[in-house]
């Protein structure tokens, strides 16, 4: 009885010290708690495995990259206002917030494979149907589609990684997701700078039909499998991941130990997260989304372009610039942060994302005033790539990796799903209320 009060009280105690979070998280990623296993080399099946599902990062981050080169060509040949395209931008992200609302449940259904295949079919749907839009509404509800798809994505694809991966390599492989997003933001930018809206809309199926097609030469997750009760689709899965002759013994051991723990132990509710011993990883978790989000990112991502031109600047010089910062900014981030611990390089980041927004915020002050009007477009594009690369280095991805660290195994799901839907309806908030807000006050915003 002892022993099974002392259980419960780690398993729902917060922000565990270092040593009890590594041993938890030796079962809640890594599998049962047994021996440690031999450290496992990256196969020829693993690399695949993951380009393949990265694909669908790659498409999270060309959606969120579209509406800024896209701006003004919308807005010229379908005549649309700042309010309706504010909503063409914004809707995205509704969509994205009914993906991930689902998505868990989707994923346990159908499987990693199927979502990620699900989630491709509403991203074709929605870019064919912007490639052919004639009115405003129709190009709503193909933002809409690639939203929903987008929301599904942002679950599975980690996951499904997280998954897949031996343990020693988790940490790396998984990190290449935020990459991908980071690239297809970047690349999106880089190929809307010289293409029109709907020829970019077409090409942003691409990667789509990519994914859709090496899902059929890949594995599905051996954990998904052993956890529906498929034990020798799991071991096939999972031998197939390893090499033909690689021993998977200890580790299939250890996947069944962690399914049978899950199945022992009962998932928290959202109400359950609001009591008070939960009241300091509340507060982190929600808090750090809050943060990033409300700190501008998804107004400077969706609209940069627009942002560069009101500054007296070249669009696709500006988006280019971005480009150039993202991706090493991103690389560097991925580096640095178990080196350097979360906290440094968060405060590192917070830090010049408020320098970036104070310098553009400068630019247009002075531009308002009619003054050094030679420098204020410099001026703009420093504090857009100060925020950008700032943003890149710590506040993008590190709030999602703590949000998985400060959380007890049994009240993941419930607060996962809280983060993510506070996460999205702060993006939906930024995104649609900022073309507003340039134009009300181009300082203030900033």
């Amino acid at each position: 009885m002892a022993r099974e009060s002392i259980e419960e009280r780690e398993l729902s105690s917060p922000l565990l010290p270092k040593e009890k979070h590594e041993a938890y998280a030796g079962v809640s990623v890594g599998g049962g708690g047994g021996e440690q296993s031999e450290p496992s080399s990256a196969t020829a099946a693993v690399v695949l495995t993951t380009l393949v599902a990265v694909s669908g990062s790659y498409v999270f981050g060309s959606a969120i990259g579209y509406s800024s080169p896209a701006q003004s060509g919308i807005m010229e040949e379908l005549g649309l206002t700042v309010a309706e395209f504010s909503l063409f931008g914004s809707i995205l992200t509704i969509g994205a917030m009914i993906g991930a609302i689902v998505s868990g449940k989707i994923a346990d259904y159908i499987g990693r494979r199927g979502t990620m295949g699900f989630s491709e079919i509403f991203c074709l749907a929605g870019w064919l149907t912007i490639v052919f839009s004639k009115v405003p509404w129709c190009l709503d509800l193909g933002r809409l589609l690639v939203g929903c798809g987008m929301g599904l994505l942002s679950y599975v694809v980690p996951i499904y990684i997280a998954e897949i991966t031996p343990k020693n390599l988790r940490g790396g492989f998984t990190t290449v997701h935020q990459l991908m997003i980071c690239c297809g933001v970047s690349f999106t930018y880089l190929i809307g700078a010289f293409v029109n809206w709907r020829v970019l809309a077409l090409i942003g199926t691409i990667p789509c039909l990519v994914q859709l097609v090496g899902l059929v030469f890949i594995p599905e997750s051996p954990r998904w499998l052993a956890k529906i009760g498929r034990e020798i689709e799991c071991e096939a899965a999972l031998q197939r991941l390893r090499g033909k002759n690689a021993d998977i013994s200890q580790e299939a051991a250890e996947i069944r130990e962690y399914t049978e723990t899950l199945q022992r132990l009962s998932e928290a509710s959202l109400l359950d997260l609001f009591q008070w011993k939960y009241a300091h990883s509340l507060i982190v978790g929600v808090g750090l989304m809050v943060l990033q989000q409300f700190g501008g990112v998804n107004g400077i991502a969706f609209y940069a372009s627009a942002i560069f031109i009101s500054a007296g600047f070249s669009g696709s010089l500006g988006t280019l610039a971005m480009v150039a910062v993202q991706i090493p900014m991103t690389g560097l981030g991925v580096l640095l942060m178990d080196k350097s611990g979360r906290r440094p390089l968060l405060l590192v980041s917070a830090a010049g994302t408020c320098l970036g927004c104070f310098l553009v915020g400068l630019s247009f002050f002075f531009q308002d005033l009619q003054k050094w009007t030679q420098i204020t477009p410099i001026l703009a594009l420093v504090g857009v790539l100060v925020y950008t690369g700032s943003f890149s280095l710590g506040m993008g991805g590190i709030p999602w990796v703590m949000m998985s660290e400060i959380f007890p195994i049994n009240m993941k799901g419930s607060a996962g799903s809280l983060v993510t839907l506070v996460n999205w309806l702060g993006s939906w908030i930024i995104s649609y209320a900022f073309n507003f807000l340039m134009d009300w006050s181009s300082v203030g915003n900033a």
